[in-house]
């Protein structure tokens, strides 16, 4: 089953919640890719031992890896680190996360600038393009365990919006005129 992604409402209460305006307007896969954002389905159970993980590794060349905890027992100061995840920012590398256990979101923009929230479930494995404005936060489980992927050395910079000057955000957004 792939990812679940909709257009989010515009209500500031809890952002755990998953803010689906009413009725849902859904967003496809398809839709996700022409935005950069791709996905694939794995079984988290033996992502140690994973053959199709491998193959994504190796052919995306993510040579690094670690897996975080995100929970208010295991990450120290859970609330403040949630808000630096929560607020709009982008990265000058593609983010990758694999969820190994619980749930999340990741949110992202559209080209009209709307927020568009993405529900990851245990199994899930996505790729945000450098450049991307985002943000991300667990579910109202407050949970989730999650691989984090690198090509080469890790980079846990992130630049809040406003960052257009960035040449990795000019190449993004240069990347969606032709989409």
């Amino acid at each position: 089953m792939a990812i679940e992604a909709w257009f989010m409402d515009s209500s500031e209460e809890d952002p755990k919640k998953p803010h689906r305006l009413e009725p849902n307007q859904s967003v496809s896969v398809d839709q996700l890719r022409e935005l950069g954002v791709f996905s694939w389905k794995l079984n988290a159970d033996i992502h140690e031992n994973d053959p199709e993980l491998e193959k994504i590794r190796k052919d995306q060349g993510y040579s690094y890896m670690d897996i975080i905890t995100i929970h208010r027992d295991t990450l120290p100061d859970y609330d403040e680190k949630l808000k630096v995840l929560y607020s709009e920012h982008l990265h000058l590398d593609d983010e990758i996360r694999y969820i190994l256990d619980g749930h999340a979101y990741f949110d992202i923009r559209d080209k009209q600038e709307r927020w568009i929230r993405i529900f990851l479930a245990k199994g899930d494995l996505i790729t945000l393009p450098a450049g991307i404005y985002h943000r991300f936060t667990p579910d109202e489980t407050e949970y989730t365990k999650a691989m984090r992927l690198f090509v080469g050395e890790p980079v846990w910079k992130a630049y809040n919006r406003p960052a257009d000057e960035f040449e990795i955000r000019q190449k993004y957004v240069a990347s969606l005129q032709g989409s």
